[in-house]
């Protein structure tokens, strides 16, 4: 299994963190690799995009102003993450995240969301509180292809990630 490298540096638009990438993400070392998962389309469907990536381009994406992270490491399920792992990777996201400072996090997944900020009760799109000055938390849904959720919906909550990027432009 290969780490997952981080695709990161200072003053991104978006910094993309995932949960518990798959296995076959850690098999190939690269973000959102399952040919399941639909990452790859619903950023290019909700305009992020310009055309749509595949997971052995995603260093690509940081010629975009875009960046991917993880907390923690890949695994089967979420279930098979420990409390201290969680603990961990929430520490090293925070320091990260202060230390790149970009403009939005984009959280792909409530899961993900709910172990970094504690909080347990999350809608989609911009949070209220922000858990670092002057960044924006966005949550979205988890592109996986474990989740039930239409196309149609997931892209349309990813267009207001679009459109939010582009307004500070």
């Amino acid at each position: 299994m290969q780490p997952i490298p981080d695709h990161l540096k200072k003053g991104l638009k978006i910094i993309f963190v995932g949960f518990n990438p798959g296995l076959h993400s850690g098999q190939i070392g690269h973000h959102y690799a399952n040919p399941n998962n639909r990452f790859w389309t619903v950023l290019f469907m909700s305009g992020l995009t310009p055309h749509q990536y595949r997971p052995e381009q995603d260093a690509e994406l940081l010629g975009l102003g875009y960046g991917l992270t993880n907390i923690p490491r890949p695994t089967r399920a979420a279930a098979d993450i420990t409390k201290e792992e969680y603990e961990e990777g929430r520490k090293i996201l925070r320091a990260k995240i202060r230390r790149l400072k970009p403009k939005i996090v984009c959280f792909v997944g409530k899961g993900v969301y709910q172990q970094y900020s504690g909080r347990r009760e999350v809608d989609w799109g911009v949070q209220p509180q922000p858990t670092t000055a002057q960044v924006v938390d966005f949550v979205a849904p988890s592109t996986s292809g474990l989740v039930r959720m239409p196309l149609a919906e997931m892209v349309a909550i990813y267009q207001q990630l679009a459109a939010l990027v582009h307004a500070n432009e």
